[in-house]
This record gives structure tokens, sequence and C-alpha cells, in this order.
């Protein structure tokens, strides 16, 4: 008998595949996705204590095919559907795909249910929730919770976003040529997202949600694995590897955040740090270079180095010109400041803030970056201000914590100085 975390991870990485051939039969995806949950409820509550079928694959399509036809059948919102199947279908077909219909099965369109679900016709925040719902198989109370809304809210959204991409009439198919760069780029911008957001939650108790983080490089493993030769995929795969890495060492035994520098980089993952390290390698030597493989290549060098003095800094600050003059991100030239700040002193870190102070006007990373390099400028006074706007500003609850206390700590030092050595 299989494990629960075992048929979950199965169920996963079968969901996209049924869903996307039933999508390609029925030709509607709606319907089709509630009929694939439907049949992965059916799974988790049998496989565990029924052992996994010899064919797993071909037991969801015979139970979400069925689900359908069920669909087809007796709801009367659906009588236009159910005649257009029937019209394309003799009734006897109406059943389970026979043991003819076995080639067709063997497809995978999991790409083509990815490219799908980030259509660029969808707000960011739609195409991560229906790609976790369509792609990865999570139920929409999981979903909620994940992104702490009420499911009704969650809900809402999934339904929004199904909705569009069929106003959209978007043939359940790969997109031709000349859009599947941009397509493929929306795909892996949600990818990112969600990675992200399990990673540094942006909001709640919680550092981490490894539950999306760890989908997200699921997710990226496969894009990789059906396009191998995509220099971006292997560089945001990579990207992720070397940050997932990390994890371990960023927060202290009561959650609260622990600085890159201040990390016990024995607890970081070496063999994804090898194998991250090894794919970007790989990737940077093919020629072609983009965003993700750069961020990849500036996490190797936070990686690759035994201790945080031993950064390779210019390297990094090289490397984040780069990807400055590729993309017009703020971020990217908030942490090239914090970069040449470490090269250059924090005077030149302070320096090329004052040209992101409108752009991330609000933004918690802007005052929080600056404080720090305030207080390496020993502007104590200054940097303590910036501290709390930080912490004022992030709805982060341990990342509050965290700028918090620095900003107490800071005041508790300074108060135990002259106020005349303060003033010079």
């Amino acid at each position: 008998m299989v494990s629960t975390p075992a048929v979950d991870d199965l169920l996963r990485e079968l969901a996209p595949q049924v869903a996307g051939l039933l999508t390609r039969r029925f030709g509607d995806f709606d319907a089709t996705e509630d009929a694939v949950q439907e049949s992965m409820l059916d799974a988790v509550a049998q496989w565990p204590a029924q052992g996994v079928p010899d064919n797993p694959r071909g037991w969801l399509i015979q139970v979400a095919y069925r689900r359908m036809v069920d669909q087809v059948r007796n709801e009367q919102a659906r009588r236009r559907r159910e005649e257009l199947v029937a019209a394309q279908d003799p009734s006897e077909r109406l059943t389970a795909p026979s043991a003819e219909e076995a080639l067709e099965t063997e497809r995978d369109d999991t790409l083509i249910m990815l490219f799908l679900c980030c259509h660029p016709a969808l707000t960011p925040a739609s195409a991560i929730a229906l790609t976790l719902r369509s792609v990865s198989g999570l139920t929409t109370a999981e979903i909620a919770r994940a992104f702490m809304v009420p499911e009704a809210t969650m809900a809402q959204r999934i339904s929004r976003a199904k909705q569009r991409i069929k106003a959209s009439g978007v043939p359940f198919r790969m997109p031709p040529p000349g859009e599947r760069a941009t397509r493929l780029g929306s795909v892996l911008h949600v990818l990112y997202l969600i990675f992200n957001e399990g990673y540094a939650s942006s909001a709640g108790p919680d550092v981490h949600r490894v539950e999306l983080s760890r989908e997200a490089i699921r997710l990226t493993r496969l894009t990789h694995r059906l396009l191998p030769h995509d220099c971006e995929v292997a560089g945001l795969l990579a990207l992720m590897l070397l940050t997932d890495a990390r994890r371990p060492a960023r927060t202290d035994g009561s959650g609260m955040p622990v600085p890159l520098a201040d990390q016990d980089r024995s607890l970081w993952d070496g063999r994804a740090i090898a194998e991250g390290v090894a794919l970007i390698t790989r990737t940077l030597a093919r020629g072609s270079v983009g965003p993700y493989q750069l961020q990849a290549a500036i996490a190797a060098l936070h990686s690759e180095a035994a201790t945080a003095e031993e950064t390779d800094w210019p390297q990094i600050l090289a490397l984040y010109g780069l990807l400055e003059r590729m993309s017009d991100n703020p971020v990217v030239s908030l942490n090239r400041a914090v970069a040449a700040a470490m090269v250059h002193g924090p005077a030149t870190g302070l320096e090329l803030l004052k040209a992101l102070d409108g752009r991330l006007a609000g933004n918690h990373r802007f005052h929080a970056a600056r404080a720090h390099l305030l207080e390496m400028a020993d502007d104590r006074r200054a940097a303590i201000e910036d501290y709390r706007l930080a912490a004022s500003r992030t709805t982060s609850i341990p990342e509050r914590d965290y700028l918090t206390t620095r900003a107490a700590r800071l005041t508790a030092r300074t108060a135990s100085i002259p106020s005349e050595q303060l003033d010079t």
C-alpha cells in the first residue's frame, strides 16, 4: 500500500494529464476541471486503503470521463453541451475510454494545460489560482488556505479565470510559434510568483509556505522536462533550487527571519545547491542569457560562498548591472544598490537608492534596504526611522517583528551613546 504523501504526489503529477486529455476530448475546460477534481477525491479516499491501481492514470481518466458523461446527460444547465457531445460521439462511446483508445491516453497535455492556465488575458493572481487548481490538483480550500482568503473568494477568483479563458475562445492546443515565447514567459512568471509566495510569504504568521514553493519547483521541473532546451526554463529551475536550498537557515527557533549574512550555512541543502549550480553552469554555456539565468547565477555566487565575507560581491554587482539593463524593474535596481554598497561602501548604495524613492514609495523592502545601508553608514537615527517605516508597511508578521526588533535594538544602542557623540 502506498502512503498518503506518495498518493498526493502521484495525483499532482497526473492531474494536468487527465484534465488535458478530457479537455481535448470534450472541449469544456470548466466542466473537465471539476470532473478531474472529483476523480482525485475518489482516489484519495480509495487508493491508500485499496492500493494504487496498476494504471493509475487510466483509472483517473475512466472516473473523470464518467463524471463528465453524467454531467452531459443530467444537468439541465448544460443541455447544449449534451447535444454537442451527443452529435460528436455515438451514445455507446459515452462510457469510459475503450482499450482501442489506449494510444490517445498516452499523450501528455501538461504543458498545454500550463499555457492555458497562464493565459496573458488573466491577472497574475487569477493565473496562480487557476494553475494551482487545474495543474497542481490542489482543492479550492487548500489554495484559499495557502493565500489566507475565504474559500468562497478563491472559488470566485478561479471561476472568473475559467470564464475569461472560455470567453477568449483560445483553442486547447499549444500556441503557434509566434505566440509561444510570449505565452511561455507568462507561464514562467506565474511559476516564479508561486515560488516567491511560498519562499517569502507576503502576509500571515509564517515566513514560508513550503507547499507553494515545493509545488512551484515540481511544476518547473516538469516544464524543464518537457522543454529541456529552453534556457530560461532551466534558469528558473536553477534559481528556485538555489534559493530554496537556503530555506532551513532562513528562520531561527522562534520563526524570526535570519538575514543571509547571519545564516548558518551548514544548514543549507548541499544537494539542491549542487544541482542548481550544475544546471545554471550548463545553461549559461549555451549562449543566450535571460533574466532568470542571471538571477540564478547571482544565487549560485551566494550559495558557493563558504562564509558571508567570501561572497563575490563585485561579480554579483556586475550581474545585477546586466539584469537592470535587461529589465526595467525597480526591485532589481534596489538589489543592485545593496550590492554596490557591499563593494563600494554604504554611501554609494544610498546614493543609488535616491533614484528609487519615488518608484518604490510605500514598499517596505525599500525602507528595509535603506535602513540596513544607513546602519552600515552609522546613521542610527535615520536607520531606526526606516526600520520602523518598513515594519509598518509589511503584511508579513515575522518580517514586521524582525524589523521592529532591529529598530528597538538600534534604539537601545543609540541611547547608550552620549548625545554630543551622535551629533559629530
